[in-house]
């Protein structure tokens, strides 16, 4: 029997909901992404806000790579946390999981995204703006522990047959 050929540079990737059991690898993650981390009570609490959080994890060649959760407010989805091991960036992941997040925005009927991203992080809001978010203002001093602002960007018209177009693209082609 011929052995299936083994994709070199593109790991395998699944992506689904976030369990309790996800969070030793997720805390992990999230002490590697974020000069404040969130704590486990903060997932904990997060995750038992039932149908008004969606957290995913990430998995690339069976370990998780990632994460990222959406509030729902009204008909608009806000990103509340994303982030992707430092180990696996510049991989196309976090185009992945954004794309992901955005389709459970869609498949719950919001109409907008929105999120706030480090002014400093470039890489971060160079992704955000080929998915289509765009600037909206600035959060001064929203991060205490460096005294950085926050960009605030916000995906409009979620629904639109262009857009969903866009973030399929970007989903799959990564």
């Amino acid at each position: 029997m011929r052995q299936p050929a083994l994709q070199v540079g593109r790991p395998e990737v699944l992506i689904g909901p976030m369990r309790r059991r996800h969070l030793p690898a997720v805390m992990r993650i999230e002490h590697g992404a974020h000069p404040r981390p969130w704590t486990l009570g903060i997932f904990n609490s997060e995750l038992a806000q039932g149908d008004a959080r969606y957290y995913a994890v990430l998995r690339a060649d069976g370990k998780i790579a990632g994460y990222g959760g959406l509030m729902f407010v009204a008909d608009e989805a806000h990103i509340t946390n994303i982030a992707i091991a430092p180990s696996a960036r510049r991989r196309g992941l976090g185009a992945r999981l954004l794309a992901h997040l955005a389709g459970e925005g869609t498949r719950r009927g919001c109409v907008a995204m929105t999120l706030e991203v480090r002014m400093g992080n470039l890489a971060a809001q160079q992704l955000y703006r080929n998915f289509g978010f765009v600037s909206a203002g600035t959060r001064p001093n929203y991060y205490p522990e460096t005294g950085e602002d926050a960009l605030i960007m916000w995906l409009y018209n979620l629904q639109s047959p262009p857009v969903q177009e866009r973030l399929g693209a970007l989903g799959r082609d990564r």
